[in-house]
C-alpha cells in the first residue's frame, strides 16, 4: 500500500500552490479573481523593482509580457480596497487637490504629477477604467484616466497639497513601499493575501465550487463507472448535531462494495481562514466518521494554505486518512487510496 497519511512537509513536496490552468479557464467568465491570481507574482515583482523614481513602475509595466496596464491598475484597486464604486465618488479631483497637481515627497525628494483627466468631472467606474472583466481579458494599456488613478492610489497618502477624505487617503499608501522588499512583503501579507471585498463573495465561492467539480471529475475518470462520486453529500450515520442533520462533505465517494469516503477540499492562495475552522473541527469529524466505519480525506493546496496556514494544515493532516494536493497525479493517488481499502 502506498503512503497516504502525509505530513505537511510531505504534502508541500506535491503541492501546485497556484490554481491549475484548467480551473482558471473554467472560471474565466465569472470574475476578475482568476486573472488577478494568475498575474499576482508579476504584479508584486514590479513593485519590488520600481524603486528609482516614482514613475519607474510605469516603465516596468510597459516592458512586462505578463501584466497589462489595466491589470496593474486592477491589482492596485484591490490592494488599496478602493474599487470603481468608491473612486467614482471623487471626481472632480480639483475639489480636493490644488491645481489638479499631485505634490508629494518620496524617498526624501519632492515630486509633482499633473492630473490629465480626473481633475475634471469624469467617470471612474470599473468599466470607465477598463478594469471590468471583459476589458481585463483584452490586456489593455493604461489610458490617461487609468494613469491618473494609478498615481493617486500609489502616492495619495504622501500628498502635501490635498483635502482628500481620510478614509480614502489612508488607503493610498502603496507608493511608500516601492522597492522595499521586506516592508512590501509584510504589507502584502497583511493587505493582499486575503481576497478583497472587490473580488470576494460569488466569485470566490464559484472558484471553490469549480475546484470541487474539478476533483470530482478527475475521480470519476480514475475510479471508473462502478464507483459513485457525488458532490455535496453526507455519510450514513454521521450527523452534524443532535437534531440529526447529516454532516455535509464536499465530495462523497462510495466504492462498489459499499465503502464510504468523505472528501473535503481546500485550495487557497490567499490566507482565507476557512481552513482553520476545518482544522478545529477535524478531530471530532474524524472520530465521528470512523465510528461509522467510514474514512475522511482532504485535498489541500494553495500557497495560502501550504505556506501561511501551516498549523491548520498540520492539524488536518493528523486527522486525515489520506491527504493529497491538487494535481492529476495527486488526485489519482487519492483514487488509489480508495481502491486500497
Amino acid at each position: 500500500m502506498g503512503h497516504f497519511n502525509r505530513t505537511l512537509e510531505e504534502l508541500r513536496q506535491h503541492a501546485v500552490l497556484h490554481w491549475p490552468d484548467e480551473i482558471l479557464a473554467a472560471a474565466e467568465e465569472v470574475g476578475t479573481l482568476p486573472l488577478l491570481l494568475k498575474t499576482q507574482d508579476s504584479f508584486i515583482s514590479i513593485l519590488k523593482v520600481a524603486s528609482k523614481e516614482p514613475m519607474s513602475w510605469k516603465i516596468a509595466v510597459d516592458n512586462s509580457s505578463q501584466l497589462s496596464g489595466s491589470l496593474f491598475l486592477k491589482h492596485l484597486m484591490v490592494l488599496s480596497d478602493l474599487g470603481g464604486e468608491a473612486l467614482n465618488k471623487l471626481p472632480p479631483l480639483n475639489n480636493y487637490i490644488q491645481g489638479g497637481k499631485l505634490s508629494f515627497d518620496w524617498n526624501g525628494r519632492p515630486y509633482h504629477y499633473q492630473l490629465k483627466e480626473i481633475g475634471s468631472q469624469c467617470s471612474l467606474t470599473n468599466t470607465a477604467l477598463n478594469v471590468d472583466t471583459k476589458k481585463l481579458v483584452k490586456g489593455l494599456d493604461l489610458n490617461n484616466r487609468g494613469m491618473d488613478v494609478c498615481m493617486l492610489l500609489l502616492f495619495g497618502s504622501l500628498l502635501t497639497n490635498d483635502t482628500l477624505p481620510s478614509e480614502v487617503k489612508e488607503k493610498c499608501v502603496l507608493g511608500e513601499y516601492l522597492g522595499k522588499t521586506e516592508e512590501l512583503d509584510k504589507f502584502i501579507k497583511q493587505r493582499y493575501l486575503f481576497v478583497s471585498k472587490q473580488v470576494s463573495g460569488a466569485t470566490a465561492n464559484y472558484l471553490g465550487q469549480i475546484a470541487q467539480m474539478y476533483v470530482s471529475d478527475k475521480l470519476k475518470i480514475f475510479l471508473g463507472s462502478e464507483w459513485s462520486v457525488k458532490l455535496n453529500g453526507s455519510l450514513p450515520g454521521v450527523f452534524h448535531n443532535v437534531e440529526g442533520n447529516g454532516t455535509n462533505f464536499d465530495i462523497v465517494v462510495v466504492s462498489p462494495n459499499g465503502k464510504h469516503f468523505g472528501v473535503e477540499i481546500s485550495f487557497q492562495v490567499t490566507t482565507n481562514s476557512t481552513i482553520e475552522r476545518k482544522a478545529r473541527e477535524s478531530e471530532s469529524a474524524m472520530k465521528s466518521v470512523h465510528s461509522k466505519g467510514h474514512k475522511i480525506c482532504y485535498v489541500i493546496d494553495g500557497a495560502g494554505n501550504i505556506n501561511v496556514r501551516k498549523n491548520a494544515v498540520r492539524i488536518l493532516c493528523n486527522h486525515s486518512d489520506c491527504t493529497v494536493a491538487m494535481s492529476d497525479s495527486e488526485i489519482k493517488h487519492l483514487a488509489n487510496y480508495f481502491k486500497s481499502i
